[in-house]
């Protein structure tokens, strides 16, 4: 963990802190940054434990945060920034993701954040992100806007052709960490019978018919983290 100290910036300034697991990335995205006179870099982290405990002593406004971050405390993706939308309600939040898969897209929307930067996109696109999460605006880096585009994903609605239901992300998750229908059921406090049918509709808005090819859609994806083991955190995303 990395805490950035210094007197505050004339004018304006927005405390940004940055989390991924690939400190080459990170000091990319910090020099990148550096060239806007409105943002101050109040730290970084390279997992979700790292990055609690420097939202626990305050100072930020805006989190620029990987999806997936393998090996912390508290997961990663959907999970963790449930966690964190809970826990610290004033952060924004910026996504930045090698993913574009509209079942990815969609959980997003359905947690409130609407600025994402892929890291396909130059970092640069990350300053008007960052500004546009500040201000509680939209924000998405060409390559996400091209494949929510052609994908036909509605982010704020959180739906559109083979989009997955916030509920159906979670089944697909911990399905794909090893949990049973039976274990998710009583994890989720759901029905068998209800699990059972969601795990169902996510694969036929997939077009996915064996169970090997929905945990590898979930893998490729990125719904499940390398990080996500059967208990391994007890956070989960909220329901519909």
């Amino acid at each position: 963990m990395q805490r950035i100290q210094g007197p505050l910036m004339h004018g304006y300034s927005l405390k940004v802190v940055l989390a991924d697991d690939h400190p080459a990335l990170i000091a990319g995205i910090a020099h990148s940054l550096s060239s806007a006179d409105t943002l101050q870099l109040a730290g970084t982290a390279g997992d979700s434990t790292e990055l609690l405990r420097i939202l626990d002593g305050g100072g930020c406004d805006v989190l620029v945060s990987d999806y997936s971050m393998p090996g912390n405390e508290h997961g990663d993706g959907v999970a963790l920034f449930s966690l964190i939308r809970r826990r610290y309600p004033s952060v924004k939040l910026v996504v930045l993701t090698g993913l574009d898969n509209p079942a990815v897209l969609s959980a997003l929307g359905g947690l409130g954040i609407f600025c994402i930067v892929s890291k396909a996109d130059a970092t640069s696109y990350l300053i008007p992100a960052i500004h546009a999460a500040a201000t509680g605006g939209s924000y998405y880096s060409p390559s996400v806007e091209k494949s929510m585009r052609l994908r036909g994903v509605d982010h704020r609605e959180g739906n559109g052709p083979k989009s997955l239901s916030k509920r159906e992300v979670e089944v697909v998750r911990f399905y794909a960490s090893g949990l049973t229908v039976n274990e998710i059921a009583e994890r989720l406090n759901r029905s068998k019978k209800t699990i059972s049918s969601q795990k169902a509709r996510a694969m036929q808005k997939l077009g996915i018919e064996r169970d090997m090819d929905l945990l590898r859609y979930a893998m490729e994806n990125g719904i499940v983290a390398s990080s996500s083991q059967p208990g391994a955190s007890k956070t989960e995303a909220p329901g519909d």
